[in-house]
């Protein structure tokens, strides 16, 4: 039989200390356990983030056109306005309103100066948004950038319709977040998101926004 003991210079043997098989046990077990936790961790990370790509894509109503988008939101399209887009999001406590349009940046000035209160000045974004950024409503799927992530050219403002009284702004049907980009010198994109009633549905699609 193998001895458990060996025997020192002085000839005096020395017992070697085993680890009880109970720690050994433990020992396997936590390992299993954070294998376990760490597989489980990855599967869920994957549902979620499948989930999360799930939702993005989810809900987009046909139909809802620039010019519909416009009478919900209260929001008038100019007449010189370009590029015009729309997307109209279901969601389960509320549902999303998008629009967009480009002026010239003259015409955009004049057109918010027509939309906010005398007094009132739109905002830069001191706190922009990480570039990958993207809300559950994005405008991305319009196919433009988040507004929240842009800096320079941006200007930003919360509008709602209580005793709104400006020539624009009396038109306006609900709260609505309103962005204003120069992306190029002399050319200025608007942003508009709202939330819009789950029981408002769009109506057919048409052939033209």
């Amino acid at each position: 039989m193998e001895s458990s003991s060996k025997t020192t210079a002085g000839g005096q043997p020395v017992r070697r200390r085993r680890v009880p098989a109970a720690v050994v046990v433990v020992l396997v077990l936590l390992a299993c356990v954070a294998t376990t936790i760490g597989v489980v961790s990855c599967v869920a990370d994957d549902v979620s983030s499948d989930l999360s790509d799930q939702e993005m894509a989810c809900c987009w109503e046909d139909g809802a056109t620039p010019a519909w988008m416009s009478g919900q939101m209260g929001i008038r399209i100019p007449e010189a306005a370009s590029d015009r887009r729309a997307g109209h999001k279901g969601g389960q406590r509320y549902d999303t309103g998008l629009l967009s349009f480009v002026l010239p940046a003259d015409e955009a000035e004049t057109y918010t100066g027509r939309l906010i209160r005398n007094g009132t000045k739109m905002i830069g974004n001191f706190h922009p948004e990480k570039k990958d950024y993207r809300p559950a409503a994005a405008f991305g799927d319009l196919g433009l950038p988040e507004p929240e992530t842009l800096v320079e050219g941006l200007r930003k403002i919360s509008l709602c319709p209580d005793e709104l009284t400006t020539p624009e702004g009396k038109y306006l049907q609900r709260c609505v977040d309103l962005f204003t980009h120069e992306f190029e010198p002399g050319t200025t994109r608007i942003y508009v998101r709202s939330t819009i009633e789950p029981s408002v549905t769009p109506p057919p699609a048409s052939k033209a926004p």
